[in-house]
């Protein structure tokens, strides 16, 4: 089985290192999600009594 020569080892892991930032940003720019906003819930007291 013959040698990878070095230049081809760089090609490669820019290459895949290009893919992956390229999936990475496809998938932060698709993702959306829907805010939910706090329903204030007026059950909570302080009752301190120190």
């Amino acid at each position: 089985m013959p040698q990878m020569s070095p230049m081809n080892w760089l090609t490669l892991m820019i290459y895949f290192s290009l893919m992956m930032i390229m999936f990475n940003m496809m998938i932060y720019s698709s993702f959306n999600y829907m805010i939910k906003f706090p329903q204030i819930k007026k059950f909570y007291q302080k009752n301190w009594k120190w």
